[in-house]
């Protein structure tokens, strides 16, 4: 990712092509916090396909013809470096410091954080611990420390900022029934708006219905469930050599194995009011689950499992957040599970971030304003209670 600037020439070129889509009509608009040229009326316009992602091009705040956007991000992370007195020096850790070279300035810093959100036009991020800063060998008492204090240490950022964050707090969900009662106490007492857990622990797949007090919990408080991948340690092997392979392949595949567990085991049956978010969009999920819907149809070699409809019908009751980095990806996307299934991730602050997210929506053609409102935050309003911040 490159901070580089834009030199002259090239907010030259950007001040031509926005003129020339005003006045082409094009009818999306982005105010910012300077005007260009002196002219508040010219402003960014509907963006192209593709747009870059390692820079952003809409600013806060966003307006779409004329209607102020609410931009709120669900793939948003964070550091709470208070932990590491309490994990230092402990085996599992095999002499590695989960915050080193972290904390990044951009994960644990508040002002740089709040200047980012501004550059890349969102309004409120749902806090989240860094995955990598997820415990799971940690034993019960240990487990039931760091959490709190992850999630309480979160609660006081976001009560500082209410009208820009709001809190996704953790559980240790290694023990199942404490992972309940930590996110009942996240959302009665901290004000939490939902959890993020990782795709597996250790292997262990999360439809095992051994983490079923985890999930009736869940669906209990109405409350969302991010999940989000940690790399696929199964593939290690294969994912070796040049290209990153183990985040690039990695981490989608990771999601797809987790949510197809989650349909063949039945976990989606048994607790169907579930507010299950996938992120990097659910992963091959859902450009694939014509293979998963003919399987189940044929049954092929016992390919059917616990589940009660075909698998494409589950797409309707998971949201996948946006961050699949093409038009073309972003639009397949919303065509299999919905635009209502769709919601707004970044990545933020790490190397695999979206700069350009709100491009990103702005580059579907064919949406309505009301379904890019949707995208853009309109249904994470609904589903993180923001009326209720």
């Amino acid at each position: 990712m490159s901070d580089k600037p834009d030199n002259e020439a090239d907010r030259s070129s950007r001040r031509d092509f926005v003129k020339a889509a005003v006045g082409a009509g094009l009818g999306i608009t982005f105010v910012g916090c300077e005007s260009i040229e002196s002219d508040a009326t010219v402003t960014e316009a509907l963006a192209a396909r593709d747009p870059d992602t390692t820079r952003a091009d809409f600013q806060r705040p966003v307006v779409v013809n004329g209607k102020r956007m609410r931009v709120v991000d669900i793939h948003a992370h964070s550091e709470v470096t208070d932990v590491w007195p309490l994990i230092e020096g402990h085996p599992a850790l095999g002499g590695d410091n989960p915050y080193s070279p972290n904390p990044l300035t951009k994960a644990s810093d508040i002002n740089t954080r709040l200047a980012a959100m501004d550059e890349t036009g969102i309004d409120i991020q749902a806090l989240s611990i860094a995955v990598g800063q997820y415990f799971h060998w940690a034993e019960r008492d240990l487990a039931d420390k760091i959490i709190r204090l992850q999630n309480e240490k979160l609660a006081e950022v976001c009560a500082l900022y209410p009208d820009r964050f709001v809190p996704i707090g953790a559980v240790s969900l290694q023990h199942p029934d404490l992972a309940a009662a930590q996110l009942q106490y996240a959302v009665r007492q901290l004000g939490h708006r939902g959890v993020m857990i990782t795709g597996s622990l250790d292997g262990e797949e999360v439809a095992n219905p051994r983490f079923d007090p985890f999930w009736a919990k869940a669906e209990e408080l109405d409350v969302v469930v991010f999940m989000h991948p940690r790399n696929f340690d199964e593939g290690a092997s294969r994912f070796q050599g040049k290209g990153r392979l183990d985040n690039i392949i990695g981490n989608p595949l990771e999601t797809t194995v987790a949510l197809a567990h989650l349909i063949f085991e039945g976990t989606l049956d048994r607790y169907p009011g579930l507010k299950l978010v996938a992120a990097h969009g659910g992963g091959y999920l859902p450009s694939y689950i014509g293979r998963f819907d003919h399987c189940h149809n044929s049954d092929d070699r016992g390919c059917r499992g616990a589940e009660l409809k075909r698998p494409s019908d589950y797409l309707r009751q998971i949201f996948f957040d946006s961050l699949v980095y093409k038009t073309r990806n972003l639009e397949n996307l919303i065509f299999e599970a919905g635009v209502e299934q769709v919601v707004l991730g970044t990545d933020y602050p790490y190397g695999m971030e979206n700069r350009n997210a709100v491009a990103h929506v702005l580059s579907v053609p064919g949406l309505s304003d009301a379904e890019r409102e949707a995208i853009l935050g309109g249904t994470l309003e609904k589903l993180l209670k923001l009326d209720k911040a």
